[in-house]
């Protein structure tokens, strides 16, 4: 997928915080880098899963990257209103089917419902890693469509 937009978020401390670089997580970060949101798909029984891991969480099986939609919808979300300012993290279940921990970024948490349609976006860390973050669809964004620009 192209046209995954980026985003910069302030944070309590500014920024987000720097994950963790690794061998195994390079080829995400450097897909992100170009605006691409992968996940990685057992051979064997055909599950994707969410984090990207080279063996299968369900069968042990082999995984391969694959390039996903970065399109989901919410399945629970908790506002952080202690923090300042406020956080909004939620379960995202993808449209490739697993569901994954994140943070909703570009909305108004009193707008925000169970089930809503999201679209990722990638914010960006202290070093300039790609963050993968989700906003809610606008009501004029057909499905499937590109993200304006």
């Amino acid at each position: 997928m192209t046209g995954i937009s980026s985003t910069r978020i302030s944070l309590r401390d500014g920024d987000w915080p720097d994950p963790p670089a690794s061998p195994e997580s390079a080829p995400f970060v450097a897909a992100a880098r170009e605006g691409r949101f992968l996940l990685r798909r057992c051979t064997a029984c055909g599950k994707a899963h969410w984090y990207p891991r080279s063996l299968c969480p369900f069968c042990l099986g082999e995984t391969a990257w694959e390039e996903a939609s970065g399109n989901g919808t919410i399945y629970s979300y908790t506002v952080l209103a202690r923090e300042d300012p406020a956080r909004t993290i939620a379960y995202v279940t993808l449209a490739e089917g697993p569901t994954m921990l994140t943070s909703l970024v570009e909305c108004d948490p009193r707008a925000l419902a169970i089930g809503q349609p999201v679209r990722l976006v990638f914010a960006r860390s202290r070093d300039g890693t790609p963050v993968p973050c989700f906003r809610p669809v606008e009501a004029d964004e057909a499905p499937g469509s590109e993200p304006p620009s």
